[in-house]
């Protein structure tokens, strides 16, 4: 069998981006005012620091101005909960990105829902999981909806498939798995405690690895032909899946780095200026 083909997120995310920032000219245009996305971060966790500058030079290169929230590590729970409900509340800001991690002391379950749901651009909140259970309009979280655009891209029809998700997070595995569900694939969650994993992923059609374990998926447990979506991203710039040994029974898979990564940021910045569309044409109505 040959190579798996690979699912470049960076050539999509591009494009998405490129058409994203002539929808956020055209938003700057009729209101004198460009889509914003705040962004909040508990701490000085160095991964998230480079994490957010690539987030806001990203923003700056389409069109969307970004303010950034820079939080003490003491920052208790109440304070953040009142800064999140600060920014919902500016009709200046259009997007609200919660930025992980966020320290042991904080409940970020409050957190979360402290972001009001039309500027919840990265998808965390109940409502936004809800709205994306159920096939409704809202803000999808941004790796899933990154993923199904990826497979729209390559043509992957999830109907009928068997897909498995390996990994349950609240805003990777779960909303994964219910947006598959929508597209009509037959899903089975996997996780830590899942027995025989390596049994469960060989009957997968489409293979989503969301678990944060360096290698965990081998290419001996990939169904031959399979499309394997890897939303791992481990030191050293490994994923979840064994690409190695994946590549050569799949036959699509994303690389990690430049598959799902890219992806992400570009469903978050699509989605913010989507908020600033709605807002502006509420404004417009008076709704």
């Amino acid at each position: 069998m040959s190579q798996a083909r690979l699912m470049s997120g960076t050539a999509l995310a591009r494009r998405i981006v490129e058409e994203t920032a002539k929808r956020a000219a055209d938003v700057t245009s009729r209101t004198g005012k460009a889509p914003c996305l705040a962004t909040v971060v508990v701490g000085a966790d160095p991964a998230s620091v480079t994490y957010v500058r690539m987030k806001r030079n990203r923003c700056r290169a389409a069109g969307i101005d970004s303010r950034h929230v820079e939080l003490p590590a003491t920052t208790t729970t109440e304070e953040l909960v009142g800064t999140l409900r600060a920014l919902s509340d500016d009709p200046g800001v259009h997007g609200i990105l919660l930025q992980h991690p966020m320290g042991p002391h904080i409940d970020e379950r409050a957190a979360f829902e402290a972001i009001a749901p039309e500027k919840d651009v990265d998808g965390v909140t109940f409502a936004s999981f809800a709205t994306m259970s159920f096939g409704l309009p809202g803000f999808v979280s941004c790796t899933p909806g990154g993923i199904m655009r990826l497979l729209d891209e390559y043509g992957v029809d999830p109907a009928g498939k068997r897909a498995v998700v390996v990994g349950r997070s609240a805003i990777l595995g779960k909303p994964a798995g219910m947006l598959l569900l929508a597209r009509d694939a037959t899903v089975t969650y996997c996780h830590s405690r899942t027995a025989d994993l390596s049994a469960a992923v060989r009957e997968a059609d489409i293979v989503v690895a969301a678990v944060g374990r360096p290698r965990l998926i081998r290419g001996q447990d990939i169904k031959p032909g399979a499309v394997v979506v890897d939303a791992g991203y481990n030191a050293g710039n490994v994923g979840d899946v064994d690409f190695d040994s994946a590549v050569e029974r799949a036959s699509l898979i994303t690389p990690v780095p430049g598959g799902v990564g890219p992806m992400t940021i570009a469903t978050l910045l699509e989605q913010t200026v989507r908020a600033a569309e709605t807002a502006a044409r509420q404004s417009t109505t008076g709704g």
